[in-house]
């Protein structure tokens, strides 16, 4: 027991659950919609470049190949076999990243803003107001 401290009061802190449950249902409804429609239109991309005679780099086309030691191992090859028969795979990747960092990028900012707009005001009650500073043009 503290000197001070009575045994008969007790203290209990504000119960903080975290974010809303909605705005956790949206966080995971994008972590799975913006990979999907990034890898969806990844390839839409690639396969409109080739009908249009795009210039892709040589280095992202053709069959992905992999290290010999995932040919030795059966269980290696058994895994990762799918992936070597898809055809220009890394252009896939490529343009599946640019458009997740693209959406999510844009998502991000959106959000910034409507969150300047609407969100809290900058200094609360009992924030001191912010100093008054006059500078003088800075002259030699």
């Amino acid at each position: 027991m503290g000197k001070y401290a009575s045994s008969v009061v007790k203290r209990s802190k504000p119960k903080y659950d975290g974010p809303h449950v909605i705005w956790r249902g949206i966080g995971c409804l994008m972590m799975l919609l913006i990979p999907a429609i990034s890898i969806a239109a990844g390839i839409e991309t690639i396969k409109y470049g080739f009908d249009n005679d795009w210039t892709i780099p040589y280095q992202l086309l053709g069959y992905p190949t992999l290290p010999d030691l995932f040919y030795q191992s059966s269980g290696l090859r058994m895994i990762f076999g799918p992936i070597t028969r898809v055809n220009h795979l890394y252009a896939y990747t490529a343009a599946s990243i640019l458009y997740m960092i693209t959406i999510g990028g844009t998502i991000s900012l959106l959000y910034g803003v409507a969150y300047r707009i609407v969100g809290p005001s900058r200094y609360g009650p009992m924030d001191e107001p912010p100093p008054k500073i006059k500078t003088k043009k800075y002259t030699r």
